[in-house]
């Protein structure tokens, strides 16, 4: 605000409180040691579970730390700052999450003593970086290798990371459903050279979540989980007579509707006559009558699009033979995308051939439990498109 012949006046906001020197570091510690103090009972073969009421009503009973902390709102700078460091672990590592948190609260609790005879922190974490290089060397040197070709030595591994988990009474099935689900698509990645999936040194590094997915299905029993290679969606088709089982199929992938396109504006139609109403009707119908003709004349048999499908449309394809899906999520067409080969298109006017998916070796719709799911399999071979193959392994939990 400048008020006349003044100079301006800056107002800020007096509500938040500032803190300063030792006052801040005892207050950002102490914040740092509280969000470690509430998953410290997650930890170790004795752990105990949380159950946590989130926003929307929900129950939620897990020992996992970051799927506690990120249900936590917190306001304190320090505090968020553990929560982000527990999600990071979880990102890069996939495990940790806990260990990670209490491992930070408690180095950050033994420098509160150096704080307070006055030893400047730029000496405290010089210390600090000693003892990072002291421990890495030490895991190095007491570190065991392991033969990732071994299914012994790599089901013990993995049982390391589920034995405080609630699922550890099925760790024997968890364990090799999770081991066959990396090595599918290890093993497609290495061959096929599929982003995500690297090799340096004799090590294969995979972006595991961009390619493996959870797909929890109502109904049924945990030994009734298995991996299926290929993408899972719990859908069905929107007409019942529509075929649910198509080999080979050719599959066109939409990021549009197929309905009546409105004006992108508001619309204004003065009618005098009864004739005026039907030929408004009769331009609805002709402009999905013409973008269902544009379909069929690439002959697919699976028609996938994020909007609606109308009726009429239903209709046409129907005849055609062609079964249609609606109202996919994107990340959902996405994957089908990367399985199949398809490229997604946003008009029906730009479709060509090339963006047809021919790598899925069959469609079919299985009824898991009281869903419908809808299984796009994939045809485990090098394409002859330039389209990147994805091999995707997922785990479906009843």
């Amino acid at each position: 605000m400048q008020a006349p012949g003044q100079m301006p006046v800056f107002v800020m906001n007096t509500t938040p409180e500032r803190q300063s020197g030792r006052k801040a570091q005892v207050a950002n510690i102490t914040a740092a040691k509280t969000v470690a103090d509430v998953i410290r009972t997650c930890l170790g073969p004795k752990a105990m579970l949380k159950m946590i009421l989130d926003p929307m009503g929900g129950i939620l009973l897990t020992n996992d730390g970051n799927a506690i902390l990120r249900e936590i709102d917190v306001a304190h700078p320090a505090a968020k700052n553990m929560i982000e460091l527990s999600r990071t672990q979880d990102e890069e590592v996939g495990d940790g999450t806990t260990s990670v948190i209490i491992l930070a609260g408690e180095v950050l609790a033994h420098t509160l003593p150096l704080l307070e005879r006055s030893i400047h922190p730029v000496r405290i974490i010089a210390g600090l970086n000693a003892a990072l290089v002291t421990a890495l060397e030490t895991v190095d040197r007491i570190s065991i290798p392991i033969d990732t070709n071994s299914e012994e030595d790599m089901l013990a591994l993995i049982k390391t990371a589920i034995g405080t988990k609630f699922v550890a009474r099925w760790s024997d099935l968890m364990c090799s459903l999770a081991l066959k689900a990396v090595r599918t698509v290890t093993q497609g990645g290495e061959s096929q050279s599929v982003a995500g999936v690297q090799t340096v040194n004799g090590m294969t590094t995979i972006d595991i979540k961009r390619y493996a997915r959870v797909e929890k299905v109502p109904g049924g029993t945990i030994e009734e989980s298995q991996v299926l290679s290929g993408v899972l969606i719990n859908k069905d088709i929107t007409h019942p007579k529509m075929r649910r089982r198509i080999a080979n199929p050719r599959i066109v992938l939409l990021d549009c509707p197929m309905e009546y396109k409105k004006g992108e504006s508001q619309t204004n139609i003065e009618i005098s006559k009864e004739e005026d109403w039907a030929r408004i009707l009769e331009i609805e119908e002709e402009q999905i009558k013409r973008m269902c003709e544009k379909l069929i004349e690439f002959k697919p048999d699976l028609v996938i699009t994020e909007k609606g499908v109308s009726d009429l449309a239903q209709h046409y394809l129907l005849k055609a033979n062609i079964t249609a899906l609606r109202r996919v999520r994107k990340s959902d067409n996405n994957r089908i995308a990367r399985a199949t080969g398809a490229t997604i298109v946003n008009r029906v006017e730009d479709l060509r051939d090339s963006d047809i998916g021919t790598k899925c070796g069959m469609f079919y719709i299985e009824k898991m439990g009281d869903e419908q799911i809808l299984h796009f399999p994939h045809r485990m071979h090098r394409p002859q498109s330039m389209h990147h193959p994805s091999p995707w392994a997922q785990q479906r939990y009843p």
